[in-house]
């Protein structure tokens, strides 16, 4: 790294939020300095799940920029100008353009940025330089180990895959997050895979093994009676919107607790209706024809998984009639989501100068910026983790462009004001 280089900015994990981020220093008026790092080699946005044809559940104007500089140079319309294909994707007539296409678009605008980005690095801690107005930012690479200092630190690591209780990856046994990366590398037919989840990437993935495993038994394991549909009407995905967010965090905790439990069917366990309506019709086929191979065990989940012999035996517990049963799998499928960021280990000796709730969360400003428990001109900003104090989207793409915007102006502002 550059010595005796303080950067404004140096953010944490280089996925779409901090992109968006990258993007909004890019064009911010103030001349602010930035550095991200990413361990890993290339952007991997939920690589695993790239499955053909899968569909973007946010429209395609929700980028990394239109909501905030709708004339940027880092929209979707720009990338599909640029790469020719504009024409075409409006004579598609679709506001959902598909996940590969979007990842496309990602290392595009990240092929823009690339003099901000080290990749192949991990940050291992951050910590306090002493003189109250800069942060040590620590990591290891190829290298070695090596340091930067910030102003401020931005840390968007992405989500956590979550397992079910008791259940661990291993060979036969996967999260939903590395699917494809699993899939291509088994060796030998697979026969009989299960899914355990009632979300979107569960049941995609039960259309896609059952489309592309013909001669496979498939068994999707549901934990309710079937799969919900995603509410995705005007009204309800007002939530999303830039004034949702400052709703959301002025309100009292009653409505916050309120909006999660009226809302959450916007994005949570839930499925979109083309992909339910192309399930059941499959079902329905099945019935028509006398095959059997898809498999729907509702009010269903998975309690245990172990490999016996050459197979992987999972324990299934069925609400329905409150008893247990097994089944002999060649793999086992978690789609079973994913859990908030946790940037407390990240945050090391900054940790004790950050503020935290009765509940012992992270106290979040509204310009997503950790208020410290005591005076320091840094600053530690989070893309993610703040779903108690930003609401639902507080981990998704629909705000990514403004909430980067929201950020950038506050390290502009606060920079403004060491003058």
């Amino acid at each position: 790294m550059p010595e005796n280089v303080v950067y404004d900015v140096v953010g944490v994990g280089f996925g779409p939020a901090n992109l968006s981020l990258a993007v909004a220093l890019t064009e911010h008026a103030d001349d602010l300095t930035s550095l991200f790092l990413d361990r890993a080699p290339s952007m991997s946005w939920h690589g695993g799940m790239l499955l053909p044809g899968a569909k973007m559940q946010v429209a395609f104007l929700k980028d990394l920029a239109t909501f905030r500089n709708p004339v940027s140079r880092f929209s979707f319309v720009a990338y599909l100008h640029d790469t020719g294909r504009l024409a075409q994707f409006v004579n598609n007539r679709d506001f959902f353009t598909t996940r590969r296409d979007f990842h496309a678009y990602l290392d595009w605008a990240e092929a823009g940025l690339a003099d901000q980005v080290r990749r192949g690095v991990t940050v291992t801690g951050i910590e306090p330089t002493g003189n109250g107005d800069s942060m040590r930012v620590l990591m290891e690479g190829a290298n070695g180990t090596d340091s930067t200092e910030a102003r401020n630190v931005v840390i968007s690591t992405g989500l956590v895959p979550k397992m079910p209780p008791g259940i661990a990856e291993d060979q036969y046994v996967w999260h939903s997050s590395r699917f494809l990366d699993n899939y291509r590398a088994v060796r030998g037919p697979l026969r009989r895979v299960g899914v355990a989840g009632a979300g979107q990437s569960a049941a995609e993935l039960v259309r896609y093994l059952y489309d592309h495993l013909p001669d496979a038994q498939i068994f999707a394991f549901v934990p309710s009676y079937g799969y919900s549909v995603a509410d995705s009407t005007p009204f309800a995905n007002r939530v999303f919107d830039p004034q949702g967010m400052d709703d959301f965090y002025s309100a009292p905790a009653q409505t916050k607790s309120a909006i999660w439990q009226y809302h959450k069917n916007t994005n949570y366990s839930v499925v979109d209706d083309g992909v339910i309506r192309d399930l059941y019709q499959r079902a329905y086929d099945e019935e028509t024809s006398g095959r059997d191979r898809l498999h729907f065990h509702t009010m269903a989940r998975v309690e245990s998984a172990k490999r016996m012999a050459d197979d992987t035996r999972v324990t299934v517990y069925s609400m329905l009639s409150d008893s247990s049963y097994e089944l002999d799998l060649d793999v086992l499928i978690c789609a079973t989501g994913y859990d908030p960021m946790d940037p407390a280990k990240l945050l090391g000796g900054m940790d004790g100068c950050l503020a935290r709730d009765e509940e012992g969360r992270y106290r979040v400003r509204r310009d997503h910026r950790l208020v410290t428990a005591s005076e320091s001109a840094c600053g530690v900003y989070l893309q993610g983790g703040t779903e108690h104090t930003h609401g639902l989207s507080a981990s998704l793409l629909s705000n990514i462009a403004i909430r980067s915007g929201e950020i950038a102006d506050s390290v502009a502002a606060a920079k403004r004001a060491r003058r």
